[in-house]
Parts: C-alpha cells; structure tokens; sequence
C-alpha cells in the first residue's frame, strides 16, 4: 500500500543516503524530504528555540519534493508536520530518518541526530524508523533501501505503540549477501573516550576527540551481534529513560520517599 513518507536525516539535505532512500522510496511511496541545509550529526534530539528557521524548497529534477531546514533532524521533523504536511491537509503514515552513513548502536542512540530524528516522530504519534549503515568510509546505502521497501511491505508501521521509534541498522553488504533481520535490544556497546593534543597552523593547542569501542555486553540479542553475523538489527527504542528496576528498588527501601515536614 502506497504510503505518505517523510524523509529525514542528519548528514545533511544532499547527503547520499538521504537521496538513495528518498529514489527508492518514491518508487512505491509519496515522499517528502524536510533535512538540514549542513550536516547535523551528533547533535541528539536538539531543537532550535531561539533561532529563526527557514525551509527552503529545492529545485530538482526528482520524483519527489525536498525541503532544506537551518536546524537539527528533530527541528526537520517539526517543519515537516507543523508546516509541509500540514499545508497538505494530511498526516504522515510513517517518519523514516536516514539512510545514516556509519551505525548507531548501543550508547550512540544517546548522541545520533538520526536517531533523534525518529524519536521526535514518535513523540509526534507518528510510526518512526532510525536506520543505518554500519561503514562511515563506503556505505552501501543501496541495500538498506532495499530493505527499507521490503520491510514496509512486511511489517505494520502502526503496530509500534506511542513513543516509540524501531532502530535499524544494516550491515555494508550487497543485499544478497545480508542473512536477514533480527529483533535486537540496545546494547551496552560505549566508547572509551580521550582526547590528542594537537597544534593548529597558527601554533595554538586544540584537542580531537578520539575513542576506542567498547563491546562487552553478554546478552545474546545486543544490537551490534548481529551485524557481527551479517543481520539487520531491529531494536525497539522509547523516549521514556526510567530505569523501572532500579525505581522498584528504590519504593521497596523508601516508599514514595521522605517528607522534610
């Protein structure tokens, strides 16, 4: 069934796997694009308050309408339902944030202007998919996009409860040799971060953030294991962050908490 699609992402407005996603997709879909004018990643869920925006609609020779915004994928989101779709007189069946150059797993759901993205949709009402490409150098956006379409032929986008938002990433593979798709959960996958001095033209010290990854977790469904085994992880993500057991510790030892008078 042909559905109405908002495209966004956080590479920025002409970034390739926005507009591999964005062909694809309007293949089968009705698609608009509303995506940051310069590249946005790492900004999390940041929102423009005190700023002005702008959406500045493109001139291309393609099958579908696109949108650049002076703010973050979460901002897109808001231009795109407050102001695009709204001017349509329609709501959008489904939110999909990416194609993102280099992976989103465990702790970087944290930082991903991607992710972001998706979860503003979620907080909108709107079903909302984050998907990646585990490879920042060659990214193979074609076969991400060709699950894309497979996966909203297959799976009901409706079916996602209220603020929630799937996170999918696909191994950099030519889709034939992809072995499938699993259901996983976040994983405690981090960075150990540290900084190198280094001296810029003019003889002054900065510093380059740098990391090691850390992949420790034991749970058999952590994200990054099954693109360890060449599948596309699916994992469910909400905005809520309670920590529920930790929280029914807590009342166990002090009730609702103590009162100072």
């Amino acid at each position: 069934m042909k559905k109405n699609v908002l495209l966004v992402n956080d590479d920025g407005v002409t970034a390739p796997g926005i507009l591999c996603a964005a062909r694809y997709l309007s293949k089968e879909h009705n698609v608009v694009v509303s995506a940051p004018e310069s590249e946005q990643s790492a900004v999390g869920h940041g929102i423009t308050l005190r700023l002005p925006l702008w959406a500045r609609k493109l001139d291309i020779n393609e099958p579908f309408e696109m949108y650049a915004v002076s703010g973050t994928p979460a901002d897109c989101v808001k231009i795109g339902l407050d102001v695009i779709y709204r001017d349509r007189n329609i709501v959008p069946d489904v939110i999909i944030s990416g194609i993102n150059r280099g992976e989103n797993l465990g702790t970087d759901v944290i930082y991903s202007g991607t992710v972001g993205g998706a979860l503003e949709g979620a907080i909108a009402g709107i079903p909302s998919i984050a998907i990646s490409v585990a490879d920042f150098k060659s990214p193979i956006y074609e076969s991400a996009a060709i699950f894309l379409m497979d996966f909203l032929k297959d799976f009901d986008v409706k079916s996602i409860p209220p603020f929630t938002a799937l996170n999918i990433n696909v191994p950099s593979l030519p889709y034939d040799k992809i072995m499938g798709w699993k259901i996983t959960r976040q994983s405690k996958r981090r960075y150990e971060d540290y900084f190198e001095k280094r001296i810029d033209p003019a003889g002054r010290e900065y510093y380059w953030m740098l990391g090691d990854v850390i992949e420790d977790d034991v749970d058999p469904l952590a994200d990054y294991k099954a693109l360890a085994q060449n599948y596309i992880s699916v994992t469910p993500i909400t905005i809520f962050m309670t920590n529920e057991e930790f929280l029914n510790k807590l009342e166990g030892l002090y009730g609702e908490g103590k009162n100072f008078r």
